[in-house]
């Protein structure tokens, strides 16, 4: 079981099952093809939608996809999110930030910090070029920076430490 918000609205209940995926608890219907790395094409109730995916951060569980030529920001929450959350512990688990990781191969466009400057949840940190596309790269939460791994025009992985909290 899964919720999602599309650029803040109200979640929407997701469930993967081997029938199909349930939104809302109503069975959900459309044709998904992959046309190339991050290009989607959906057809669903004689509309077509062309989708590209711009941005994957797995730390805050976020993407950003551009639909149909407008961006629209996604929030993902898990199973494990929604036991904190009605714990009351969701917080607590997003506010400790140790690291921000690269999600992708690219190149490194620009900084927006230095070490000991106090970033919130959202602030811009770097921009990452891969596939020929800047990706704001965010904080995922607050924290005062403790290093700084990379430096503009750096190559970097994967995985790779960019900056440390």
């Amino acid at each position: 079981m899964y919720t999602a918000s599309v650029n803040n609205a109200a979640p929407v209940s997701i469930d993967i099952q081997p029938a199909g995926i349930m939104l809302n608890d109503q069975p959900y219907d459309w044709d998904l093809s992959k046309l190339g790395e991050g290009m989607y094409h959906i057809l669903k109730s004689d509309r077509s939608y062309s989708v590209e995916v711009l941005a994957v951060d797995a730390a805050t569980k976020t993407v950003q996809l551009k639909i149909n030529g407008h961006i629209h920001d996604v929030a993902v929450k898990d199973r494990f999110d929604l036991l904190l959350e009605k714990m009351g512990m969701s917080n607590a688990a997003a506010s400790k930030v140790n690291n921000i990781k690269a999600p992708m191969p690219g190149l490194i466009v620009g900084i927006s910090l230095e070490v000991g400057s106090v970033v919130s949840k959202g602030d811009t940190v770097l921009i990452l070029e891969a596939m020929k596309m800047e990706n704001v790269i965010k904080a995922p939460g607050d924290g005062t920076v403790k290093a700084i791994k990379v430096q503009k025009g750096d190559r970097v992985e994967k995985g790779q430490v960019l900056v440390e909290f």
